[in-house]
């Protein structure tokens, strides 16, 4: 699963790099610089689409800013301009998206990518002492290289009908997959991650997207993505700075797991 992650990149970069419209606005000042992405929070992401629906226009990479866990289209308004408070879906299950409630109307035609450094995991541990309760030791999956990931995710677009002037609230969820190599070690669950030669297929807002690309990833893929212990400080999520991403030790031994 995945359920904080890290990001350094803004608006501005992350459009500039991949050649996208960045439509963040005054959004994207609450998208800065976060080492504690937390679920509920605006997050960046990655869409395909056509400039004001038309399907005659060639679609667009577009950077936008969306609450990270989704709000189905067809949840009910608990006061005018609030969704009704539901499971907190800020992931889904790959191998289940296309077919669930929640998330099948935004396989179809409305996937997106989510851009982060890296993601944190717990893995539980006994006591040192032998003693009390069992220990949540935090690590941090990254790119060795240091290079972005893009994670696979579905979004949409919710309304409250009684306000049809009112501004559409825009929601994410990210695409979570079988473990696969030694990540296997931590967790049993990671974020899917979307491969650039895939993005076409994945962000076409005009089709689904081929089957394949749900399937868990290549141990290929993820040779790539290391892991390491990293400081309890992550538990809490008012913490936030570049110190969480250091290494610390483990069990006595540092170094990278």
């Amino acid at each position: 699963m995945c359920g904080r992650y890290a990001t350094t990149t803004n608006p501005a970069r992350l459009a500039a790099d991949l050649d996208a419209v960045d439509e963040t606005g005054a959004s994207g000042a609450d998208t800065a610089v976060s080492y504690n992405v937390a679920p509920t929070t605006q997050v960046l992401t990655v869409v395909e689409r056509h400039a004001h629906g038309d399907p005659d226009d060639d679609p667009r990479l577009r950077v936008r800013t969306m609450r990270w866990g989704l709000i189905p289209a067809w949840t009910k308004a608990a006061e005018p301009g609030v969704p009704a408070k539901g499971k907190p879906l800020f992931n889904a299950r790959a191998d289940r998206a296309v077919s669930a409630p929640s998330f099948r109307d935004s396989a179809k035609r409305k996937r997106c990518l989510v851009p982060m450094d890296g993601w944190y995991e717990w893995l539980v541990e006994p006591s040192p002492t032998g003693q009390g309760k069992a220990v949540k030791q935090p690590f941090y999956m990254a790119n060795a290289d240091g290079s972005r990931l893009y994670m696979a995710g579905l979004w949409s677009v919710w309304r409250d009908r009684s306000q049809p002037e009112a501004a559409p609230l825009l929601s994410c969820t990210i695409l979570t997959t079988d473990a696969v190599g030694a990540l296997t070690d931590i967790h049993d669950r990671m974020p899917l991650p979307m491969p650039r030669e895939h993005w076409a297929a994945w962000l076409d807002p005009d089709h689904p997207a081929p089957a394949e690309l749900l399937e868990p990833p290549s141990a290929e893929l993820v040779a790539g993505i290391t892991a390491r212990p990293v400081s309890t400080l992550v538990n809490n999520v008012r913490n936030n700075g570049p110190e969480l991403l250091a290494a610390e030790a483990r069990g006595g031994q540092p170094g990278l797991f």
